[in-house]
């Protein structure tokens, strides 16, 4: 493992809390900044190192020799700039999408369509393969995204258990969030309501759940990234340029529900060109917001080259 200094970790603290105010987005995921910011595949091994050997190693050496096989110190940084971040950024962000949603979504379109090429110049080879399964992941992306929110709610502790695992999933892939895959199994709401009503029962089944979908799904990643890297980065490429039809700007609301707090928000949308938004589309503004997206994705691209070659 790679010798870090004190500045290495506080990076990797900075890149979980981008990560972390990219998860508070319903739509955006925190993979894919994890991709961008170049820690996507330490992150992945990392996660995957957590089974039964280094629970043996632990008894067998010790916390200190368990803590370097499980790569601690950055998992502890990055997961510490989530959660500074989520608790810190969270209301800040609700505020703006609520306020200020189209210029939110514009940043962030243009920081996943600059991401597209970031990850796509990572792709080795171009054949036949690896078109198509570019666009198959683009289809299914899109797909995701055109899908209609669940209305009902299961009470089943099941389904929550597999709601958490499956958002999870969604949570390292670039791409979908998973808040916004619990928006469309009907399980959003409920975790919200748990979380303020304080059922820790439900909140207890929702986080094992994912426990149990990172720590599987992070391994079989992990394998097709040792594997195919070629063929999985065409998937995830794909499935980042499909998933930015979930955050395009300009939406016209088709119906809307009203939330926990009691307020109406839009339930399902669809995308529709700024010239025919029914409002103040803000071009000029959101052009600006999308430009300085797709700058930061290439400041980052600078800031890793000149970190690779240090």
């Amino acid at each position: 493992m790679q010798q870090r200094k004190f500045i290495d970790y506080f990076i990797i603290l900075l890149k979980g809390v981008a990560m972390g105010a990219a998860d508070v987005v319903p739509g955006v995921s925190g993979g894919t900044i994890a991709f961008i910011s170049g820690i996507y595949e330490e992150l992945l091994s990392s996660i995957s190192g957590i089974n039964i050997s280094n629970l043996k190693l632990l008894k067998k050496e010790g916390i200190k020799s368990a803590w370097k096989a499980l790569n601690g110190n950055f998992l502890l940084a990055l997961l510490s700039g989530i959660f500074i971040s989520i608790v810190s950024l969270a209301k800040l962000i609700s505020w703006l999408l609520e306020n200020k949603p189209i210029l939110v979504w514009s940043f962030f379109f243009g920081l996943v369509l600059a991401s597209i090429l970031f990850v796509g110049k990572q792709i080795e080879k171009w054949n036949v393969p690896t078109i198509i399964l570019f666009v198959l992941g683009a289809f299914a992306a899109y797909f995701i995204t055109t899908l209609h929110p669940a209305i009902s709610e299961s009470s089943s502790l099941l389904f929550y258990f597999f709601a958490g695992a499956l958002a999870i999933c969604a949570m390292i892939l670039p791409g979908i969030s998973g808040s916004f895959i619990l928006v469309l199994l009907g399980a959003y709401k409920p975790v919200l309501d748990a979380i303020h009503n304080r059922n820790f029962q439900l909140l207890a089944v929702v986080v094992f759940g994912a426990i149990v979908g990172i720590l599987s799904f992070s391994k079989v990643l992990r394998w097709l990234f040792d594997h195919h890297k070629n063929y999985t980065l065409a998937v995830l490429t794909g499935f980042i340029l499909g998933s930015l039809n979930k955050i395009w700007p300009w939406k016209e609301t088709l119906n809307t529900r009203v939330n926990s707090h009691g307020i109406e928000v839009p339930f399902n949308e669809q995308s529709v060109s700024p010239f025919s938004y029914q409002g103040d589309p803000q071009l000029m503004m959101s052009i600006i917001l999308a430009i300085t997206g797709i700058a930061v994705i290439l400041l980052l691209e600078k800031l890793a080259n000149i970190s690779n070659k240090a």
